[in-house]
């Protein structure tokens, strides 16, 4: 006796559709395995996953209104795949271009920081040379630099730019708002700023090259 999964045509191509998902889900957890154990390429890998992606974005979003979690079409099918649904469900695209947009939003991010803390070492020599001398002029910008430094992690905790302004900005600490720093005070924080600016320049990756 021929036992028949569906009534209609219907139900015929939800099933089938419900199959092609479960292939789907199971050829990328094969996949992402097979990635993490060097048995294919970078490019072999993308390429495969790419098209698996594909082919899931398109099966779920036909399967919206009777599939409306994977994670629980996977429990309900006893599906043990984690690496898939990361894959498929949480990330959405291939680890290759997940690790280069992870280091891509990392550079640029330390970029950022650099060129703060390049218009903040600028800032600072330039208003010190416009004679701007009271504390609550130059201990705010002072404050800025060491914060900006502070944020980039290429720089070492004992670096001379962070010890320097740690200790102008304690000196400045202890006294008043409108005290101005004399001609030879003036003179020292330059200097120390440009030497914190040339050692800042030479400790930047590929520096001068």
């Amino acid at each position: 006796m021929e036992v028949k999964l569906w009534n209609d045509k219907r139900e015929r191509e939800m099933y089938e559709n419900f199959a092609e998902l479960y292939a789907i889900i199971k050829a990328t957890e094969k996949l992402e395995k097979a990635y993490i154990r060097d048995i294919l390429s970078s490019t072999e890998y993308e390429a495969e996953c790419q098209k698996l992606i594909a082919h899931f974005k398109t099966l779920a979003s036909t399967l919206k209104d009777t599939v409306p979690s994977i994670e629980r079409f996977a429990d309900t099918y006893k599906m043990d795949c984690p690496a898939a649904l990361n894959r498929l469900v949480t990330v959405g695209v291939p680890a290759t271009v997940e690790h280069r947009a992870a280091a891509a939003a990392s550079t640029s991010t330390s970029a950022a920081i650099v060129a703060e803390c390049v218009q903040n070492f600028i800032t600072a020599m330039d208003t010190l040379k416009l004679e701007f001398k009271a504390v609550d002029q130059v201990y705010p910008l002072l404050s800025d630099l060491l914060g900006s430094l502070n944020k980039l992690s290429i720089l070492p905790p004992d670096f001379e730019g962070k010890t320097k302004m740690k200790e102008w900005i304690s000196r400045l600490s202890k006294m008043g708002a409108a005290d101005e720093l004399t001609d030879q005070q003036a003179r020292q924080l330059h200097f120390d700023l440009d030497s914190s600016y040339n050692s800042f320049m030479a400790a930047l990756p590929n520096a001068g090259t």
